[in-house]
């Protein structure tokens, strides 16, 4: 495993994350917001976060609202039990409903706050490393939000703040009033950006580059459609994600050309589709970790494989030129 900056930092992290939606209590009946069928248990997520580490990843991404708080605790479960804290960074987010009141969701002082202890309690920890924002708030003021998570951090409950899928102007902003009112500034970007995706690189990329911030890509594998081929066995998550369901529609057609290209490029390495998707976007200077989630052992393997697989530029060039606009996935 090789490790790297997160953003400017000081921070060092894998070059892989293991991102822990995979992991809570399986939904019954009709799902409510963060509860999905195709989710692992405690006992069957376990052998993933001891294969992460196995592997050196030393950093994991969860949320509140992931399983309404189960994988942050199924995921404190575990590193308590078997690791040193000092020795993983783990980052969660905040913004999702958790519960159904006027103030269950969001980032107002109120709720970051409370939503903060609450998230320590489950992964039973003193402070998180990396204390995330899971969308921009349309209705609370940014500088409310960007002032409570200074004070969680000056409070020595949050080690550094990242924010997570927006517009570029939005991200700019919030860099701009940090620096303003001399409040912690967000150091890392985790949007949604793969090969069957690429807006980001309009804006996103290009000032996140500028301003040093670390870019942890989730759904690097486009909720698995770039890691096998087009007409493959469906997966119970692809029948089942009514989110992902909907995020590639408009474009499948296109889509398939891109993936039937990655496919080729994987034949000729003698390696899987995965490792190649997730190379191209490790080949990326902004890119310091994509959030890689795991239900089969091989998916770790293959995402630990792929820090060491370098592509050439004619292989990124026929990756890339294929692609065709998409409308803005992901903010929502």
């Amino acid at each position: 495993m090789e490790y790297i900056n997160l953003g400017k930092t000081g921070l060092k992290v894998s070059r892989i994350c293991l991102g822990c939606m995979t992991y809570g209590t399986p939904a019954v009946g009709e799902p409510k917001p963060g509860r999905h069928y195709w989710v692992l248990n405690e006992q069957d997520s376990q052998p993933f976060f001891k294969q992460a580490l196995d592997l050196g990843i030393n950093f994991f991404d969860t949320a509140n609202v992931y399983s309404s708080g189960d994988s942050e605790q199924f995921l404190g479960n575990f590193l308590k039990a078997n690791v040193r804290r000092e020795s993983v960074v783990v980052a969660t987010k905040v913004h999702g409903l958790m519960r159904d009141e006027p103030n269950g969701r969001g980032l107002s002082r109120k709720a970051i706050l409370f939503e903060l202890e609450q998230s320590l309690k489950r992964l039973q920890t003193d402070y998180i490393d990396l204390y995330q924002i899971h969308r921009w708030d349309y209705e609370t003021p940014i500088e409310e939000t960007l002032e409570a998570l200074h004070d969680a951090v000056k409070a020595g409950k949050v080690r550094y703040i990242g924010a997570s899928s927006m517009y570029a102007w939005q991200f700019a902003k919030s860099l701009y009033l940090a620096d303003l009112f001399g409040w912690t500034r967000f150091v890392s970007m985790q949007n949604h950006y793969n090969l069957l995706y690429r807006e980001e690189e309009r804006e996103m990329t290009g000032l996140c580059v500028d301003q040093g911030i670390g870019i942890i890509p989730w759904s690097p594998l486009a909720r698995g459609r770039l890691a096998r081929p087009v007409n493959a066995e469906s997966t119970k998550r692809l029948e089942t994600d009514k989110f992902g369901s909907t995020m590639y529609a408009k474009t499948a057609e296109s889509d398939a050309k891109v993936v039937d290209r990655v496919g080729e490029v994987a034949a000729k390495r003698g390696v899987p589709q995965a490792q190649v998707a997730l190379a191209w976007l490790l080949a990326k200077p902004a890119v310091t970790a994509p959030i890689v989630g795991a239900s089969k052992t091989h998916h770790l393997e293959d995402a630990a494989a792929a820090v060491s697989l370098k592509l050439t530029p004619e292989e990124i060039k026929s990756l890339e030129e294929l692609y065709v606009p998409h409308p803005v996935l992901g903010f929502s």
